[in-house]
C-alpha cells in the first residue's frame, strides 16, 4: 500500500571530501591519518513536491576493511562502491518512506552492486560492512530529504502515519512486531547528552609518554587536558587484545587518572582481536580484585571478538556475566544482533555509517529483546555529526554518546560548527543539540559555509 508521503528518488550526487587526522588513530592494528569523508545529495520527489537532503560518513577502510593491502587501494575500492550506489540509486525507481527504501535497496541491489564490483576489481572482495559504510551517506541524505520535503525532524517521521509497512515486515514474524513501528521504540530528544572521549592506542596519557612529535595546534594532547578543558566525565579506552599486561596496565594508569580528574565512567574496547574469551575475563577479574574503583567504573566492554559472527561463533555468556558485552562491527544488521543475543552478547553499539536503516532496525529488535543500546562514533566529522548524535538523542542508550571528531580533525568541522557550536565543542562533559533545525536532520545547510569539490558520479575507470 503507497501513502501519500511516499517519496521517490530522483537523483543523487556524491561529494567527496579528505580529511587529515592532526594526530594517528590505531583500530586493531591499522593505523590511520587520513580519511575521505563521502558527502551525498539526494533529490526526491513526493506528493506534494520535491526536495533536497544530505548525508555524510567517512570512509574508514581501516574500521570496515582490515587487510593488509594498502590503505589507498582500499579507500579507492569503497569509493567505487560509492559511485556505483550514486548510479543505481536513482534508477531502481522504487517509492516509499526512507526505512522502506533503505531495507530494499541493502536486500536488494546493494547487493547486486558489490557483487560487480568485486567481480570486476578481482582480489580481495570487500567485506559486506564495507557495502554498508558506502550507502549510508545515501541511506541517510534520504531520511533528511523525506523529512525536508514534509517539513518535519526525521525522527519524528517514522510511525504509522509515514510508513506502510509496520516492523513485521522486516523483522521476523514475530507477534510483538505486528502494528509496530520504530517510532514507538525511540524516546523524546534529549538536547544534551553526556560524551564519551576516545583515548586511542596511541594516545599519551602522561607526560613521560611524550615523543616530541606531537602537534602544536592549539588543542589538547595529554588525557588530563583534554579532561579539564571539555569537562569530560565518560572514557572509551582503545585496547590492544592480544597483548593482556598491556591491556591491564593501560586500563590501570586511566583509571587512576579518571580517579584523580573525577570521570565517573570508562569503556573498554578491544578492537575485535580477541578469539579467547579467558582473556578478556582475566583482565576484567584481574581490576576487580587489584583495583576495584576502576572495575566498579567500567560501564561496559565493546567488541573484543572477530567481526564475523557467523564464522566466529564464540560462546561469550562468561563475559557479559561480569560486565555489559556490547557488539560493534559484528551487528551489521538485527540478523547479527539475534544471533549474538544467543551467544551472550547482551547489548548492541549503533552506528549510523552502517545506515540509519539497519541502525533503527537493529535498535527495535535489541530493545524488544532487553538489550542495551549505545551509539558509538566512526569519528565523525562535519554533517556527519549531526545524526549520528540525533540517534543517540532518541536510542535510550546506557549513557550518552561518543564523539571524537573533535579530537582528530577539529578543524574540518569549523564551517559546521560556527552554526552549530555546542555539536562539535565539548562542553561540561556533554554535546548541545539545540541549535538543529526543524526539518530533516536540522543541518540548517543553507547557512553552512562550505565549498565542496568537484561532484563524483558514476564509475571509476
Amino acid at each position: 500500500m503507497s501513502l501519500r508521503t511516499d517519496i521517490c528518488i530522483r537523483a543523487a550526487e556524491l561529494y567527496l571530501l579528505p580529511v587529515e587526522l592532526r594526530v594517528p588513530l590505531k583500530f586493531g592494528d591499522q593505523v590511520l591519518e587520513r580519511v575521505t569523508c563521502a558527502r551525498v545529495k539526494v533529490t526526491v520527489e513526493g506528493a506534494v513536491g520535491v526536495a533536497e537532503g544530505w548525508g555524510e560518513t567517512p570512509l574508514s577502510a581501516a574500521w570496515v576493511w582490515p587487510s593488509a593491502l594498502p590503505y589507498g587501494h582500499r579507500e579507492a575500492r569503497l569509493i567505487d562502491l560509492c559511485r556505483r550506489i550514486a548510479v543505481e540509486l536513482p534508477s531502481a525507481g522504487r517509492s516509499g518512506h526512507p526505512l522502506e527504501l533503505g531495507a530494499d535497496f541493502i536486500a536488494g541491489p546493494l547487493g547486486a552492486v558489490h557483487a560487480a564490483a568485486d567481480a570486476e576489481t578481482g582480489g580481495e572482495p570487500v567485506p559486506h560492512l564495507g557495502a554498508l559504510l558506502a550507502f549510508s551517506a545515501f541511506d541517510l541524505a534520504t531520511y533528511d530529504a523525506f523529512g525536508n520535503l514534509h517539513g518535519r525532524p526525521v525522527f519524528e517521521l517514522l510511525g504509522g502515519d509515514f510508513l506502510s509497512r509496520d516492523l513485521g515486515a522486516f523483522l521476523p514474524p514475530d507477534e510483538r512486531f505486528a502494528s509496530r513501528f520504530p517510532g514507538d521504540y525511540l524516546e523524546p530528544r534529549r538536547e544534551r547528552l553526556p560524551v564519551w572521549h576516545l583515548v586511542g592506542g596511541l594516545d599519551p596519557i602522561e607526560e613521560g609518554g611524550l615523543t616530541g612529535a606531537e602537534p602544536d595546534d592549539g588543542y589538547p594532547v595529554l588525557l588530563r587536558d583534554w579532561i579539564r578543558r571539555d569537562g569530560l566525565r565518560c572514557l572509551k579506552v582503545k585496547l590492544r587484545g592480544t597483548d593482556a599486561e598491556w591491556d591491564f596496565a593501560r586500563m590501570v594508569a586511566i583509571g587512576q587518572i579518571a580517579a584523580e580528574e573525577g570521570v565517573d565512567w570508562l569503556s573498554a574496547d578491544f578492537n575485535c582481536t580477541v578469539t579467547d574469551p579467558e582473556y578478556v575475563n582475566r583482565i576484567l577479574d584481574r581490576l576487580r580484585d587489584e583495583h576495584p574503583a576502576t572495575y566498579g567504573r567500567l560501564l561496559y566492554v565493546e567488541q573484543p571478538f572477530p567481526y564475523d559472527l557467523l564464522t566466529n561463533r564464540i560462546d561469550v555468556h562468561s563475559v557479559s556475566a561480569r560486565k555489559p558485552l556490547f557488539m560493534d562491527e559484528s551487528a551489521h544488521d538485527w540478523t547479527y544482533v539475534r544471533e549474538g543475543r544467543a551467544l551472550g552478547w547482551n547489548g548492541v553499539a549503533l552506528k549510523t555509517c552502517k545506515s540509519l536503516t539497519g541502525a533503527l532496525l537493529s535498535l527495535c529488535w535489541a530493545k524488544a529483546h532487553g538489550m542495551g543500546l549505545m551509539v558509538q562514533d566512526l569519528t565523525n566529522p562535519m554533517l556527519a555529526q549531526v545524526p549520528h548524535a540525533l540517534l543517540a538523542a532518541h536510542a535510550g542508550t546506557i549513557m550518552g554518546v561518543e564523539s571524537n571528531g573533535m579530537q582528530f580533525y577539529p578543524e574540518a568541522s569549523r564551517p559546521e560548527e560556527a552554526v552549530h557550536p555546542g555539536l562539535y565543542r565539548r562542553r561540561g562533559g556533554k554535546v548541545d543539540l539545540s541549535t538543529l533545525g526543524a526539518s530533516g536532520f536540522g543541518y540548517r545547510i543553507d547557512e553552512i559555509v562550505r565549498e565542496l569539490p568537484e561532484v563524483q558520479l558514476g564509475r571509476a575507470d
